[in-house]
This record gives structure tokens, C-alpha cells and sequence, in this order.
């Protein structure tokens, strides 16, 4: 394919699977669940935090870990007492356990009452094209109390080489546009053409492919030469094309 049928035959796949009834299959289901603006937030950041392997897994895990919040995920964090916290001992997600969402409550907590929430530590740090050095210094404020260096490895840093497909995932939830009832569009202060495309082994595959990447790691460099690749395609909305790639891996086998 030439450039021109390659962006004609992603638009359409990327419109394809863009639609309301993907949400069935996948984790993005849980934030639709909720209808204020925080519990948006935090119940996406959670579940993204958790989105690896089996998605039903995922789903059944993050619908427990909601559970475990009383469905009101702003309203935990904002008067839970310590004590309230035994309650999520016992949580686990593979490598993700009890003690790791212990401290994600905190330092939600601490990012919601001394940092003005999510959407304003992810819009600080911004570069022109490129979210990258806001997740990393995300991650530092993240990690700024007291903390078991094991629980580090759940929050990606991508000047340290990793994808941080999880993280760039729950951006695009929060920023894309609404409208095709998917993503969110809930963050303004952030554009869409900064966002990265969310690069696991699906997307990945697909775009090597497509010849989109040939780096044959899914790591930092090989997101910022996808990210290249598909804003050459839109400039103004590159990471739609996440729809199209992980769509044409998992369902079509392509």
C-alpha cells in the first residue's frame, strides 16, 4: 500500500472499531461506570494500572477493586482513615497486590489534596509533540512519600526507555474526544496530537506489518518511531489509529 491507501484503509479500520460496543471487551468499560468527573479519573487511572494480560481478568479485577472503594473512588480517597485501607490487603492483580494499592490510594490522595488532581500534574511538563516528560515527572510526584521500592515497577517512565503503554493508554482515555462514546475527551488542557499510541505486542505486530515500525522492541524509541509514523497520517489525532491497530491484532488476527 502507498501512503494514501494506508491511511485510507487505517481511517476506516480505526472508525471500525471506534464504537460503543468495543467497550463490551475491554477494560475501558469500568470508567464508563461513572459519571463524575473524579471517579472518571482514578477509576480509569486504577484500571489502567492493572490492564495486562487476560481482559477479562482485568475487567473482573478492576470491577473488584471498585468494589473495594464502594464505587465512589474520589470519595474513598478523599475521607478514608487509615484503618479503611485492611480492606485492600488482600487485593491482587498478577505482581500488582494488597500492599501496591495500599500506596496508589495514598498517593492519589496526595495528588487530589496537594497537587490539584491528575489532569493538572499530567498537563504540567508538556513539550511540543510529546507527553513523555509529563508521565515522567508524574511518576516522581507519584512516588514523593514513603514507599516499597517493589511498588515502582507499576507506574512506567518513559525517559528510562519504557513504552509506557498503560499510562499512554489512560491519557488517551482522558483527552481523545468523546463523541463515539469511547474515550473520554474529559482533560482540555491537553491536545490530542501530543498523545502517544498505547504499544503492546497487538499494535506493535500490526505496525511492523504495515511497515509503521521496525524497531523490533516495544520500548521508547520504537513508540516515538510508531508515534512518527501516524502523525504523518493525522496530525491532529494520531493515537486514533490505536482503534485500528489493536483491532486488526486481536480481533482479525491480522
Amino acid at each position: 500500500m502507498n501512503k494514501a491507501e494506508l491511511k485510507d484503509f487505517l481511517d476506516q479500520k480505526a472508525a471500525q472499531y471506534e464504537h460503543p460496543k468495543f467497550l463490551e471487551s475491554d477494560p475501558l468499560q469500568i470508567p464508563h461506570r461513572f459519571s463524575k468527573k473524579e471517579d472518571i479519573e482514578i477509576s480509569a487511572f486504577l484500571t489502567a494500572t492493572i490492564a495486562w494480560g487476560n481482559r477479562k481478568s482485568i475487567i473482573n479485577n478492576a470491577t473488584r477493586l471498585m468494589e473495594l472503594l464502594d464505587n465512589a473512588p474520589y470519595d474513598f480517597l478523599q475521607n478514608h482513615q487509615e484503618s479503611d485501607l485492611d480492606s485492600l490487603s488482600n487485593f491482587v492483580h498478577r505482581t500488582f497486590n494488597g500492599d501496591d494499592l495500599k500506596y496508589f490510594i495514598k498517593s492519589l490522595s496526595n495528588i487530589y489534596k496537594n497537587h490539584g488532581g491528575l489532569e493538572t500534574v499530567f498537563t504540567k511538563n508538556q513539550a511540543q509533540n510529546s507527553l513523555q516528560l509529563s508521565i515522567s515527572n508524574y511518576k516522581t510526584i507519584f512516588f514523593e512519600l514513603a514507599h516499597m521500592p517493589r511498588t515502582q515497577k507499576h507506574v512506567s517512565d518513559p525517559l528510562k526507555g519504557s513504552a509506557a503503554k498503560r499510562i499512554n493508554m489512560f491519557l488517551r482515555w482522558m483527552v481523545r474526544p468523546g463523541e463515539r462514546g469511547v474515550d473520554f475527551g474529559l482533560w482540555k488542557n491537553i491536545s490530542s496530537s501530543k498523545l502517544s499510541c498505547p504499544l503492546d505486542v497487538h499494535s506493535g505486530n500490526v505496525a511492523r506489518k504495515l511497515k509503521l515500525l521496525r524497531r523490533k522492541q516495544n520500548d521508547a524509541k520504537a513508540l516515538l518511531e510508531l508515534d512518527t509514523s501516524l502523525r504523518k497520517l493525522d496530525t491532529n489525532d494520531p493515537v486514533k489509529y490505536d482503534f485500528a491497530l489493536f483491532g486488526l491484532g486481536v480481533f482479525e488476527k491480522f
